[in-house]
C-alpha cells in the first residue's frame, strides 16, 4: 500500500514526505500530527482497515481524520470538512483504488461556505474545550 499511495501522490504532483513505519499505529498518528503542525498541508495514514488510525489521528490537536474508502468522500470530507488526513485499509482497498483515493483526496480544496466554517469552528471549540466548548444547540436549529 506504500508504494500504492507514493505513486498517487507523485502522479498527482505532490511531494511525498515519509513520516515512517509503525507497528503501533498511535506512534504513526503522532508523527503525522507533527508534521502537520511543522507545516504539511495533509497526510495519509494506512493500517489493515483504516478506523485504528483514524481513531488515534482525531484524537490529536489539529487533525481532521477519516477513513475513506471511496472517492466522493475522499474529495467531499475536504471540500467540506476541511480533512487533512486520509486514513486508508490495506485489507479493505486494493492499491489502484488507494492510488486514486489519494490522487483525488490531494487534489480537493476546502469550499470555504459559511456553514462549513461554522462547523470547523464548533469543531475547533471541541477539541479546545471538550463538551463545554459546545453548548446545546436551540430548539429547531439541526440542520444538515
Amino acid at each position: 500500500m506504500r508504494d500504492a499511495v507514493a505513486t498517487g501522490l507523485a502522479v498527482a504532483g505532490h511531494e511525498l514526505v515519509d513520516a515512517g513505519t509503525y507497528d503501533d499505529y498511535p506512534y504513526a498518528a503522532a508523527a503525522v500530527a507533527r508534521a502537520l503542525a511543522a507545516g504539511a498541508e495533509r497526510a495519509v495514514l494506512v493500517c489493515g482497515s483504516g478506523a485504528g488510525v483514524s481513531v488515534a489521528a482525531t484524537k490529536l490537536p489539529g487533525v481532521r481524520a477519516a477513513t475513506v474508502h471511496d472517492t466522493y468522500t475522499a474529495h467531499q470530507s475536504v471540500e467540506h470538512d476541511d480533512l487533512n488526513v486520509l486514513c486508508l485499509g490495506a485489507r479493505v482497498i486494493g492499491p489502484e483504488l488507494a492510488r486514486e483515493l489519494v490522487r483525488t483526496f490531494a487534489a480537493a480544496s476546502f469550499s470555504g461556505a459559511d456553514r462549513h466554517r461554522r462547523r470547523l469552528g464548533q469543531i475547533a471549540a471541541l477539541e479546545r474545550d471538550g463538551l463545554d466548548g459546545l453548548p446545546e444547540p436551540a430548539t429547531g436549529d439541526h440542520d444538515s
